[in-house]
């Protein structure tokens, strides 16, 4: 990989992250994904379905930006700022076809035995999408919070909640991986 298509350096994207967030708190905001949707689905009526959505979206629609800023920057970004693939190491990539028959491994981000158009006519597939967004729902609700919120604000800003958060994030994506996918697939 060369020029165009390599990734930021991690000291030029930290450097920009720790400025977004610096500006964010002299403006007295909070950063997170989960509360940019809620700001969306109240934008678009849900609170007539559930009083978690009723309050003044108006006032956070800096929110929706945010929201449209990485569709339209993950666009950019994988159509004309990488060649969507990731180095791994051949060992990992065997394991990956014999464990998983994962075949596509060090060809694409993501895997298209399971993200691709094809996937969504297997009934199971669409099962687990669907279970897995629910759970991601709901933990990032009970959580008050979803990964980017604690784990670059609130981390930011020195909220224990964040690190506890964090700490459970992480555990939660350890069992997932090595514990539960296996089972599923």
């Amino acid at each position: 990989m060369n020029g165009i298509y390599e990734p930021w350096p991690w000291y030029v994207a930290g450097k920009l992250i720790a400025l977004v967030m610096f500006l964010l708190f002299l403006l007295g905001k909070q950063f997170g994904m989960s509360s940019n949707l809620r700001t969306a689905c109240a934008a678009v009526g849900a609170g007539k379905a559930a009083d978690f959505f009723r309050f003044d979206w108006k006032a956070e629609r800096w929110n929706l930006m945010v929201v449209f800023g990485a569709i339209i920057g993950g666009f950019l970004a994988s159509n004309y700022m990488s060649n969507n693939t990731v180095e791994i190491k051949p060992e990992i990539a065997q394991q990956l076809s014999e464990d998983y028959n994962i075949l596509s491994a060090g060809e694409s981000y993501l895997p298209p035995e399971i993200f691709a158009t094809d996937a969504l006519g297997d009934p199971f597939i669409i099962a687990v999408l669907l279970m897995g967004g629910l759970l991601v729902g709901f933990g990032a609700r009970y959580a008050g919070g979803c990964t980017s919120g604690h784990a670059i604000s609130g981390l930011s800003n020195l909220q224990l909640p964040s690190l506890i958060a964090a700490i459970g994030f992480f555990i939660g994506g350890l069992v997932m991986i090595h514990l539960i996918y296996p089972l599923i697939f």
